[in-house]
């Protein structure tokens, strides 16, 4: 009688039961220091959660944001954050390649208002790959001011991407690298889709060169502490066996 019984559960529920789906972490934000903060969403990467690194910056006039959530559903939550922590709204926002983990939420943003922008380049690789697009765009190294911030965009030539640019907070001595720049927990150079590691590598010690003085460096995946410059030279050097 038992084991009859357990053959009509087993058909009624099933042979076996399945894993609960792997779930995508929540919004983090961290202080960095004075009035920048690097918030990080998640997404899946050959099938495992990676978190996105990206940056926000309070200034007298509104909030600066360097890079989108890659998280659709965390678009709206950053802005709710930002205006519940800070009081303060959102009103520019800059991506530094066309990746989605840097563009997701920019056609998101321009409807709420907030000033969207990357280069020319990539607004045109946006078109190409079919990836979210920027209201404006800059056609070379551009210095924006908002509020008493001042921060300046640097192309220096293909590496992760064709496109990618950093941003550099010259009073903050902060380095904002995006995907350019790896982080030091990093044991190799993650997607290589777009990539160029001949030219990656001399761009990096153009970047190494230029911002010399910075005290802290952000990349695009995984923590920020230590030199991922540095890092990313070694990585690219050990991939290209020199």
């Amino acid at each position: 009688m038992r084991r009859f019984l357990k053959i009509i559960l087993m058909l009624l529920v099933g042979p076996t039961v399945l894993p609960a789906q792997q779930e995508i972490p929540p919004l983090e934000i961290a202080h960095l220091t004075g009035n920048f903060y690097v918030y990080t969403t998640y997404n899946f990467y050959d099938g495992q959660a990676v978190p996105s690194n990206s940056l926000y910056v309070l200034t007298d006039s509104g909030v600066v944001l360097i890079d989108t959530p890659w998280d659709s559903t965390q678009f709206q939550p950053v802005l709710d954050s930002i205006e519940a922590r800070h009081g303060k709204k959102v009103v520019l926002c800059i991506s530094t390649h066309f990746h989605a983990d840097r563009t997701a939420g920019l056609e998101y943003y321009r409807a709420k208002g907030i000033r969207t922008y990357s280069s020319k380049l990539t607004l045109d690789w946006c078109k190409k790959e079919g990836e979210k697009q920027p209201e404006f765009t800059f056609s070379k190294d551009t210095v924006f001011q908002v509020g008493g911030l001042r921060l300046e965009t640097y192309y220096p030539g293909e590496g992760h991407a064709p496109d990618n640019i950093v941003v550099w907070f010259g009073q903050a001595k902060l380095l904002y690298g995006g995907c350019f720049v790896k982080s030091v927990e990093s044991s190799g150079l993650g997607n290589l889709s777009h990539a160029n590691p001949a030219a990656w590598a001399k761009s990096v010690q153009k970047v190494r060169k230029k911002y010399r003085k910075a005290r802290y460096i952000i990349p695009g995946h995984f923590g920020w502490q230590g030199d991922g410059l540095r890092h990313t030279a070694k990585l690219l050097r050990k991939h290209l066996k020199i």
